[in-house]
């Protein structure tokens, strides 16, 4: 019982993550884990977009095909933007989502990935979990096992310096990326496939979860640097395709065409089915009636079998008492008549 409720229990955690949103179909916490991993962002945008990474999963436009991401870089200084951006059609381009690389004062690095507001709602920001709270040994304690490792305690920025693509924005040789990509241009590397049913792509992708924290269901975290976001909201791109298509509700269609829900339209038929042939059971069993009616006969079969017996029986006890009788009295009679004589 125990090993077939555990599936159905992860089954359930996953599920909690779904918003209705089209953002369901990018996961931000496997994103922001994939940037931290890229050696370069044009490495980044590669892993992104390809089908054996199964981290995009983002249909837009509504054709079934998972949509090409683009990465574009912005840059102020030790604040960098990186725009994940879909070209909806030839004029149209929307932003998925942005990731923000801060450097501040101290030289501490921060880095969060903020979901558009059309995609994934407001205050979708989700950022690397900070280490464990570090503890500082009691020069005191006289107990058997004491603390001799001493560390200082942990701030509320997340260090993520060690990041190979943070090493690489930060280093000498960086040059800011631009893709060249644009609505009919993709590069060769990108194959347009067939969008995962969402149930499956979540179960895939929840994994990621477990170093991040944050989304957009009552978290406590909020931006850093809100002058980076600032200015990256002053040139946002927004698609009326995609604002006309969350209006209408297409998106939730598109979601529950490859969730489990949407096989109750199919097992709907075989549902009706089996009605039908109920139904045909219903007329085959009024054909049954005739099993009945021989029920019935031999019901009367047989009693009128053991009538016909108590008959017999009665017959030849009343043969038995007449001619019992009937020797009887002709023995008396004749024994009489000898008498007489």
């Amino acid at each position: 019982m125990s090993l077939l409720s555990s599936p159905l229990f992860s089954q359930t955690e996953n599920d909690t993550t779904l918003s209705g949103l089209p953002g369901d179909n990018l996961d931000l916490f496997a994103t922001l884990d994939l940037f931290q991993k890229s050696s370069t962002i044009e490495a980044f945008e590669k892993s992104l977009n390809e089908e054996k990474t199964g981290i995009n999963n983002l249909d837009l436009n509504l054709d079934n095909k998972v949509d090409f991401i683009k990465v574009v870089t912005k840059q102020d200084g030790d604040d960098f933007s990186f725009v994940l951006q879909v070209d909806v059609a030839e004029k149209e381009t929307q932003d998925v989502a942005v990731i923000l690389v801060s450097k501040d004062k101290d030289k501490k690095v921060t880095m969060q990935i903020v979901g558009d507001v059309d995609l994934y709602g407001k205050d979708y920001v989700i950022e690397p979990k900070a280490a464990a709270p570090a503890v500082t040994a009691n020069p005191g304690y006289t107990g058997p096992e004491p603390v001799t490792v001493s560390a200082p305690a942990t701030t509320t920025v997340v260090v993520v310096e060690s990041a190979p693509v943070v090493q690489y924005v930060y280093s000498p040789v960086y040059v800011p990326y631009y893709p060249p990509y644009t609505y009919a241009y993709h590069p060769p590397y990108f194959a347009a496939f067939t969008v995962m049913a969402i149930g499956v792509y979540h179960h895939n992708n929840y994994y990621h979860h477990g170093g991040y924290h944050g989304g957009g269901y009552g978290n406590t975290v909020v931006i850093h640097n809100t002058n980076n976001y600032n200015n990256y909201n002053n040139s946002r791109n927004s698609s009326n395709t995609v604002n006309n298509n969350k209006t209408n509700g297409n998106y939730n269609k598109n979601n529950s065409s490859g969730r489990p829900s949407g096989g109750s339209s199919v097992s709907a038929s075989p549902s009706t089915r089996p009605s039908t042939s109920q139904s045909k059971g219903s007329s085959a069993s009024t054909s049954s009636r005739p099993s009945t009616t021989q029920s019935s006969n031999a019901s009367r079969s047989s009693s009128a079998s053991a009538q016909s017996s108590a008959s017999k029986k009665s017959s030849s006890t009343a043969s038995r008492s007449g001619s019992g009788s009937g020797s009887r009295s002709s023995s008396r009679s004749g024994g009489g008549g000898g008498r007489r004589r």
